[in-house]
């Protein structure tokens, strides 16, 4: 009390004299950020993640962080994020990981790796294992730290203007895939090609493309793919979860009171679990849409899968050689899968199988 009294009569000026830390000072007034979201605002489901975080933040503080959001394209474009983050341009980001895959494959882990976690096991990895210190960790390098913010759950395999009967159908396929997975699609034939999601629709529509993979249903069908693709393709084998982060600018973050980082810890923890029930709300509904539009919805064939897990493991042998910051990270993602898979078989996978069985 006797240092808000302090600040109080003594104002601006006094408290500067006094070397009163400038972080309390905005603190006690208001603070505004801004956000750079990867992705359009048309996208309401992976897009309004931000939102929520954003609004959020301003409940708990009522209202003295304020955090705008902006759609991809506003400040800068949606693989613009990290540069803009590290080089303090804005003072978060809410985006993929797996997008920038290209500066070090490491980033793919912090989001989806081929045949890699489902969402609770991600979860579970960050929260209660090793993944968010090991990611953090990381993301130093890039003068970031990050919070979990989101996940789609398993995604689909996307849409096709032909049928995939064997993975013979995969080479020369020209497809809109995100990050890292395309270096699988590429040692199977295919053509990856890494676009934006505003940008995907007219890609296949002018078949620049052959083939698209977003995200699931409700994404997909307010995309339109499906009015140029009639195959709609299951499992995203490439995608079995898939987290966004906030990626926040280190020197923004350390200059908030104790009680500011608290809370922005909590509004991403919040945004992280709303996302996923948003996407298994909506789901289902848009599936159903989707199918009374003609769209064929089918498996990948056991080859494709077979042949797509057979170069994944190969990719990942490669990286683990030749690549430190994957290795370190990705012996303890994989050392972690292993025992997550050995117990979801006893209860998770046997209880959901069974359910799905049944004619309700």
């Amino acid at each position: 009390m006797q240092r808000r009294r302090f600040i109080h009569h003594s104002g601006l000026a006094g408290v500067i004299a006094a070397g009163v830390a400038p972080a309390v000072v905005r603190a006690e007034g208001n603070l505004r950020w801004r956000l750079a979201s990867s992705f359009p605002k048309s996208l309401d489901t992976i897009f309004g993640g931000a939102e929520t975080f954003a609004r959020k933040v301003g409940e708990m503080t009522g209202g003295r962080f304020q955090i705008s959001v902006h759609a991809a394209g506003e400040l800068m474009p949606a693989f613009g994020v990290v540069d803009g983050v590290q080089a303090a341009t804005v003072e978060m980001a809410h985006t993929a990981p797996y997008y920038f895959f290209g500066k070090d494959e490491t980033f793919a882990i912090g989001a989806a790796i081929p045949f890699g976690m489902n969402s609770r096991q991600l979860t579970a990895w960050m929260y209660r294992g090793n993944g968010l210190k090991l990611m953090r960790e990381f993301y130093a390098k890039y003068n970031i730290i990050s919070f979990p913010g989101g996940n789609t759950g398993a995604q689909m395999g996307g849409f096709y203007r032909k049928e995939i009967k064997s993975p013979a159908d995969m080479k020369g396929l020209k497809i809109r895939i995100g990050g890292f997975a395309g270096r699988v699609i590429e040692r199977m034939g295919g053509v990856a090609q890494n676009i934006a999601g505003g940008e995907v629709y007219q890609a296949l529509e002018k078949g620049t493309i052959d083939a698209a993979e977003w995200i699931g249903p409700y994404d997909d069908q307010k995309l339109g793919l499906y009015k140029v693709a009639p195959y709609y393709y299951y499992p995203g084998w490439w995608e079995g979860s898939a987290e966004l982060d906030f990626y926040v600018n280190t020197q923004a973050y350390a200059a908030l009171t104790p009680e500011y980082k608290a809370i922005v810890e909590a509004a991403a923890s919040y945004t992280h679990v709303d996302m996923q029930a948003n996407y298994d709300a909506k789901n289902p509904a848009a599936l159903k849409a989707l199918i009374s539009n003609g769209v064929k919805v089918l498996p990948f064939p056991k080859t494709v899968l077979d042949e797509a897990y057979k170069q994944s493991m190969a990719l990942y042998a490669e990286l683990n050689e030749k690549n430190p910051n994957w290795r370190k990270v990705h012996e303890d993602y994989a050392a972690f899968l292993r025992e997550q898979n050995l117990w979801s078989r006893f209860a998770e996978a046997s209880f959901d199988r069974y359910m799905q069985g049944l004619k309700t």
